[in-house]
Formats: structure tokens, C-alpha cells, sequence
């Protein structure tokens, strides 16, 4: 039987680093061309962070739901703080710009709960308006990728100054952030609400407001990136090891939290993998080219394997 054929797809991503004054709101603006993807459907794993992404290629983007036909939306969307994966058609990956907001930095840009936004995609436009055209267009008109970041970042910095000087995220909220964010294998919600002096009820509700999603299920997020990141590492991993490591309680724990809900990759990692040492999937020997992971909004954007 002969090998399948082998694909070889130049992926171009770029990212900026905001200017200062947008530093506290953004953490990174991102630019990427992969016009050749051999196949159809990626699934995008959830970062916990909110992005706003804009099709400079064509006039629409694609919607894929599982099990359902694709449907072809606004070509400018803001994709909501994510618990699952999501699904995008490889094809939309074309000609992509957007922007990835920090953690509780999405509200004053448009001026509402972030929350209100979770696990959804919505039109640009309907939140911007007229200027959600216009800076498409404008984007269009630079010929490098450079220049449409650096017209990205003045766009925002113009745009939403007023804005930025009057909403800032509750020191509350930026200490459970910087909490979790050290242990999230560890951290309480209970503890955490003690600590800033919030019942956990009123606590739960303003971090999800700002945030975008409960601290519960941002911790379990984070947790589930970290061992993403180090599958991506390429190192000889030993899964028993990797998930005490990464905060969960066993490997049978951290497979049943890679399964399809709510935060998945494809395919979930086999509840009897051996305990001694795997090569991960990333160096695994394939003749055909696959994107295992494709991040959303870190800066891991394609790993091909």
C-alpha cells in the first residue's frame, strides 16, 4: 500500500505588542496567511480571553456547527470568552487580522459585561457600528501585514481613549486574576472570595461580568492550557506525570477533562495511555500534515504535525 501524500503549507502569523496605553486592555494584536490548508475544519481550543477577528480576504466568514450546514456571517465578529472549542473553516484562515484582550480588558470597548458576549460570536458592526466598516476598509488598504497591525493599534488608541480612562477592571478581580494565575491547579474560589473580602456569590458574579466566565471554569481553562503548552513543547511526556503536574488528579482526571465537553481537543488523550514515556503528537511520525492544536489567542497560533 503506498504512504498517503504529504502536505507542505506555508503559515505566515505575526503578532504585535500593544503600545502602552492599550497594554492594560490588549495583550496582543495578530496578523496571519495560511491560504493552502489541505483540509476543511479546524477546532480552536478556548483560551479564556475574548477576541475580535476580521476577514480581510472576503466579505463574510464562515459559521460551522457540528452536524449542521456552515452558514456565512459578518466578516468582522467579536468571538466571546470560550469554555469549549470551537469550529472555523480552514478556508477563512486566508487573510486574518485581530486583536486578543486581556483578561477583564474586553469591557471598555464596548462599554458592556463581557459576559453578555460568552461562548458567542457577534457581528462587529452591531457593537461598533459604522466604525467597524470603515476600519476594515481602512485595513485593506495597507499592503504589508506590518502596516495593518501599526493601523490596528492607532485605530484603538484613537478610537477608544475616552473610554479606557474610565473603565478599569476591580482591583478585586485583577487580584484573583494574578492568584489564579500562579496556581490555577490549586486555587479556591472559596479562598479567594475570603481573601478579598467579597461573599463568593458576589465574587463569582463580578469576575464573570469582567471576565467573561465564572473563576471556576476560567481556572479549569488555564489548567487544561498548561498542559497544552507543554504537549506543544515537543518533549518525550509521560501523561501520568503530566496531569499531577498540571493540577489535575490523576490521568484519568485530565482525559475525562480532554474529552468533546466542555474543553476538548481532537482526539481526547486515551484514558489507558501507558504510563511510561510518549512522544507527543506534535512529533509524532506522520506523513500527512495536521494541525493538532490551533491556539486561540496565545501565541502558539498553528503547530503543525
Amino acid at each position: 500500500m503506498s504512504s498517503p501524500e504529504a502536505y507542505e503549507v506555508a503559515v505566515l502569523y505575526l503578532e504585535r505588542i500593544p503600545a502602552a496605553s492599550l497594554s492594560p486592555y490588549v495583550r496582543s494584536l495578530w496578523y496571519a496567511q495560511a491560504p493552502d490548508i489541505p483540509h476543511r475544519r479546524e477546532r480552536v481550543l478556548p483560551s479564556g480571553c475574548v477576541q475580535i477577528i476580521m476577514n480581510l480576504a472576503r466579505t463574510y466568514l464562515t459559521d460551522c456547527l457540528e452536524n449542521q450546514p456552515d452558514c456565512r456571517v459578518s466578516s468582522s465578529l467579536i468571538v466571546g470568552a470560550r469554555s469549549r472549542y470551537e469550529i472555523v473553516d480552514s478556508s477563512d484562515m486566508a487573510d486574518l487580522i485581530g486583536i486578543v484582550f486581556v483578561p477583564g480588558g474586553f469591557t471598555p470597548f464596548v462599554s458592556d459585561a463581557a459576559d453578555l458576549f460568552s461562548n458567542r460570536t457577534v457581528a462587529l458592526d452591531s457593537i461598533w457600528g459604522e466604525d467597524a466598516h470603515s476600519l476594515r476598509d481602512r485595513l485593506l488598504e495597507f499592503s504589508s501585514p506590518q502596516a495593518r497591525l501599526l493601523g490596528l493599534e492607532q485605530f484603538l488608541c484613537a478610537r477608544f481613549s475616552p473610554q479606557r480612562g474610565r473603565a478599569t477592571r476591580s482591583p478585586q478581580v485583577n487580584f484573583a486574576l494574578r492568584y489564579f494565575g500562579h496556581n490555577p491547579a490549586i486555587a479556591s474560589v472559596h479562598e479567594t472570595a475570603f481573601q478579598i473580602g467579597w461573599s463568593e456569590r458576589r465574587f463569582s458574579q463580578v469576575f464573570r461580568e469582567e471576565v467573561g466566565l465564572t473563576p471556576k471554569v476560567w481556572c479549569r481553562i488555564q489548567r487544561f492550557q498548561r498542559a497544552v503548552r507543554q504537549l506543544h513543547a515537543g518533549a518525550e511526556i509521560r501523561w501520568a506525570e503530566l496531569a499531577l503536574d498540571c493540577g489535575y488528579h490523576d490521568q484519568s482526571h485530565f482525559a475525562n477533562s480532554s474529552a468533546p465537553s466542555p474543553v476538548s481537543t481532537s482526539p481526547p488523550i486515551p484514558r489507558d495511555a501507558p504510563c511510561g514515556p510518549i512522544t507527543s503528537q506534535r512529533n509524532s511520525a506522520t506523513p500527512n500534515l495536521h494541525f493538532r492544536f490551533f491556539q486561540d489567542g496565545d501565541r502558539l497560533f498553528g503547530s503543525c504535525c
